[in-house]
C-alpha cells in the first residue's frame, strides 16, 4: 500500500512538474512575442513605415499635379494648393499629436491619425471641385502628421545618444526608399488611371499602416507621461523653446526642408514643362534624388564625429545650391541640372539625421513636443516656399530659393555647433 502511494505522489509530482514547465514555456514564448513586438527590427520598420507618410503624401502626388488642373479646370497655383494645405496640416498636426503624444501615449493618438488619414484619403477620391479637394488635403496632411511625430518620439523613447543618431540614420535609409517607389508610382498611375490611382494607392498604405501600428507596444510608461493639462500645452511648447541648442537645430531643420519643399513643389512643372519630360521619366528623376537622400542619410552614421558629417553637409549645400542658381539662370543643360540637384540631396541627407537626433537630445524630457516643433518646422517651410518658387520666371525663383536656404541652414549649423563646444 505504501509503495502504491508512492508512485502515485510520484506521478502527481511528475505530473505537476511538467505542467509547470509547459506553463513557464508557454509564459516564455508570449513574453518573446511581446519582445518582439517592440524589438529594434520591428521599431525599425514602423519607424521608417511611418516617417515615409510625407514623401507619400508629397511624392506621389507630384507627377499629377499638371494634368490635374485639366481634371478640375483650374489654374496651376490651385493645384498647388493642395500641395501647400497638406504641408500647412503635416505642420499644425504635428503640433497637435506631439503633445497629445506625451500626455496619453504613443499608441492611441497613432491609430486615432491613422483613421483621420484614411477617412480624407478616401473622401480624396471624390471630391467635386478643387476647393473640397484642397480642404480634404489639409485633413489628410494632419492625419499624416500623426504617423511622423509619434515616430520620431517612439525613437527617442527606445533609444539615445549615439544609438539614436544611428537609429535615424537607419530610419532615415528606409524612409529613402520611400520617396524612390512614391514618384514611380506616381507617374505610372498617371499615366494608367490619373491621379485618383494614387490615393487608392495611398489608402492601402494607410491600412497597411494602421494593421501595423495596431500591434504596436506602447513605449511611454505612464511615470515618464505629461501630468500638465492639455490646455497648458503652450507652456510646453515655451519651455522647449527656451532651449538655445534646441533652437538652433530646429532653425537649420527649418531652412534645409525649404531647399528640400523648393525643389519637390518646383520639379514637376521645371522638368515635365520646361524640359519636355514625361511623368514617368520625371518621377525616375525624383527616385534617384530621394536615393541620394537616403544615402546620405546612411553614410551619416559612418561618420566618427557627426558634427563633421553637418559640416559637410552644409557646405556641401552652399556649393550646389549657387552652381543651380547659375545653371538655372543660363538655361542650363538637364544634365548639369540632375547632376547638381543629386549632390544637393545627397548633402542634405548628411545632416538629417545628426540635427533631429541632436535636436531631441538637447529636449529629451519633452521629446513629444519637442518632436512636433522640429516636424512642424520642416513642413511650415514646406508651405511658405511651395507657392514662392512659383511667382515669376520658376527657373530663377528656385535658384534664388535654393540658394537662401542653405546659405541660413549652415549659418545656424555652425552656431549651434560654436554653441555646442561652449557648452562643453
Amino acid at each position: 500500500m505504501v509503495v502504491v502511494k508512492s508512485k502515485k505522489v510520484y506521478n502527481l509530482a511528475i505530473e505537476k512538474i511538467l505542467q509547470l514547465r509547459s506553463f513557464v514555456y508557454k509564459e516564455k514564448i508570449l513574453k518573446n512575442i511581446m519582445k518582439k513586438r517592440n524589438s529594434a527590427s520591428f521599431i525599425f520598420i514602423m519607424l521608417g513605415m511611418l516617417t515615409a507618410f510625407g514623401p507619400f503624401v508629397t511624392d506621389m502626388y507630384l507627377p499629377s499635379l499638371p494634368s490635374m488642373t485639366g481634371y478640375f479646370k483650374t489654374s496651376v497655383s490651385m493645384v498647388q494648393l493642395g500641395l501647400t494645405f497638406s504641408m500647412f496640416g503635416m505642420a499644425f498636426g504635428q503640433l497637435l499629436f506631439g503633445p497629445l503624444s506625451d500626455k496619453y501615449g504613443r499608441r492611441k493618438p497613432l491609430l486615432i491619425a491613422m483613421i483621420l488619414f484614411l477617412i480624407s484619403t478616401f473622401a480624396c477620391v471624390f471630391a467635386p471641385n478643387i476647393e473640397i479637394f484642397v480642404v480634404l488635403r489639409l485633413i489628410q496632411g494632419i492625419g499624416a502628421a500623426g504617423g511622423i511625430v509619434i515616430a520620431r518620439s517612439v525613437a527617442a523613447d527606445k533609444f539615445k545618444g549615439r544609438n539614436l543618431t544611428k537609429a535615424f540614420a537607419v530610419v532615415g535609409a528606409i524612409n529613402g526608399m520611400a520617396p524612390v517607389v512614391a514618384p514611380i508610382t506616381g507617374g505610372l498611375l498617371v499615366e494608367i488611371t490619373g491621379w485618383k490611382g494614387i490615393f487608392a494607392i495611398l489608402f492601402v498604405w494607410g491600412i497597411i499602416l494602421t494593421s501595423v501600428t495596431s500591434k504596436f507596444k506602447e513605449s511611454l510608461s505612464q511615470t515618464r507621461r505629461s501630468k500638465e493639462k492639455l490646455s497648458k500645452t503652450i507652456k510646453m511648447f515655451k519651455n522647449v523653446l527656451k532651449n538655445k541648442e534646441f533652437v538652433f537645430y530646429t532653425l537649420q531643420i527649418f531652412f534645409t526642408m525649404a531647399i528640400l519643399f523648393s525643389y519637390i513643389s518646383a520639379s514637376p512643372f521645371i522638368i515635365q514643362e520646361h524640359y519636355k519630360f514625361s511623368p514617368v521619366a520625371f518621377s525616375l528623376f525624383f527616385a534617384a534624388n530621394a536615393a541620394a537622400i537616403g544615402t546620405g542619410a546612411a553614410i551619416s552614421s559612418r561618420f566618427k564625429n557627426y558634427e563633421k558629417s553637418l559640416k559637410t553637409g552644409s557646405t556641401g549645400m552652399i556649393i550646389c545650391s549657387i552652381l543651380l542658381l547659375c545653371i538655372l539662370a543660363i538655361n542650363g543643360s538637364i544634365v548639369f541640372f540632375e547632376g547638381l540637384l543629386f549632390i544637393l540631396c545627397f548633402m542634405m541627407g548628411l545632416t538629417f539625421p545628426v540635427t533631429i537626433s541632436f535636436a531631441l537630445n538637447s529636449a529629451k524630457k519633452q521629446s513629444g513636443t519637442a518632436s512636433a516643433i522640429i516636424g512642424a518646422s520642416g513642413f511650415l517651410a514646406g508651405s511658405i516656399v511651395s507657392p514662392i518658387v512659383g511667382l515669376g520666371n520658376i527657373l530663377i525663383s528656385t535658384g534664388i530659393a535654393f540658394t537662401v536656404s542653405s546659405i541660413s541652414a549652415a549659418v545656424f549649423a555652425f552656431l549651434v555647433l560654436k554653441y555646442r563646444n561652449l557648452k562643453i
